[in-house]
């Protein structure tokens, strides 16, 4: 495995070892302290990120190695008028292995396709976020000891989020997955994933409220429901407050629900949650340094 561009890219044992590795560093970073020396990770993010970028940055040095990048493209030759194809293939003479985030689905793709180096997507528009589903699995697996059997909500904008798509995807390679899909009419999941849980047949419901199914699930994935994706003012205002998660709307859940969030987070999770022990997504954003530091040491072949 050279590139990752999608979850699609590894197959379920790759991700076993993926998930072996990130396990095994947890448990002694001081093994893997100096295992990167002399090696540079440039990360390309063509739109702003916090996490994502800054748990590649924080992955590799400690991992022993360096890094160089950007963070926006108007600090890069792409302000001039640069092709992403030239930048990748200019900066993997200064690097060994690129992280790459840009809005445009596909981009990543395009750059895979002109280095030698390990390229990784690092998000690329609403397509694809490989990294950020990796750290989901790694989640899901060290707080529930396994990924099959399990009933997983998603919840808010099922349809532009490309973490829920990616998830999706991922879970579909295990078995005893049910999905519950909850979200306004106007943000269900895209055709074409409803169309492969029906050909794969794995169970799923959908509904609007999230009181009505929150009590089923093991895992719930929170995401944004963002105004501009309405077409009125209206919609949004009647829906709004009903992706909104409060200690209320827990009162049915189960005692060992694990609540995860790619974040950020704007208001869809109350700040009251936080306290409970069912919430995870702190966690979840530690664990997708490890999992980056794993992912680094395959691509480069260090093990």
């Amino acid at each position: 495995m050279k590139k990752l561009i999608s979850p699609l890219d590894l197959t379920t044992q790759e991700i076993d070892e993926l998930l072996e590795l990130a396990d095994r560093i947890i448990e002694t970073p001081q093994a893997f302290a100096h295992k990167c020396d002399g090696k540079i990770l440039a990360t390309l993010f063509f739109e702003p990120s916090t996490r994502t970028r800054l748990s590649f940055e924080s992955a590799m040095l400690s991992l022993g190695g360096q890094v160089l990048g950007f963070s926006s493209a108007n600090s890069s030759s792409a302000a001039k008028g640069e092709s992403v194809a030239d930048t990748v293939r200019t900066v993997e003479c200064y690097a060994d292995i690129i992280a790459m985030r840009h809005p445009k689905e596909g981009a990543a793709t395009v750059a895979a396709s002109k280095v030698d180096c390990p390229l990784i997507n690092a998000g690329d528009g609403g397509h694809q976020h490989p990294t950020q589903t990796l750290t989901d699995l790694l989640t899901i697996h060290r707080l529930k000891g396994h990924l099959d059997n399990l009933t997983v909500g998603l919840c808010g904008d099922l349809k532009f989020g490309r973490t829920v798509h990616s998830l999706i995807r991922a879970m579909m390679r295990y078995k005893g997955i049910k999905f519950v899909l909850v979200s306004p009419k106007e943000l269900q999941i895209p055709d074409y994933i409803r169309d492969d849980l029906v050909r794969e047949g794995f169970p799923f419901e959908e509904v609007e409220r999230l009181e009505d199914a929150i009590s089923q699930m093991d895992i719930l994935y929170m995401t944004r429901v963002q105004r501009e994706r309405f077409f009125n003012e209206e919609d949004y205002l009647r829906l709004k407050d009903s992706y909104i998660l409060t200690p209320e709307k827990l009162r049915t859940a189960k005692p060992d629900l694990c609540i995860l969030h790619p974040l950020p987070r704007v208001n869809e999770i109350s700040v009251a949650v936080d306290d409970d022990p069912r919430a995870c997504y702190f966690k979840q954003v530690k664990n997708g340094r490890y999992i980056r530091m794993a992912l680094i040491l395959k691509l480069l072949g260090i093990e």
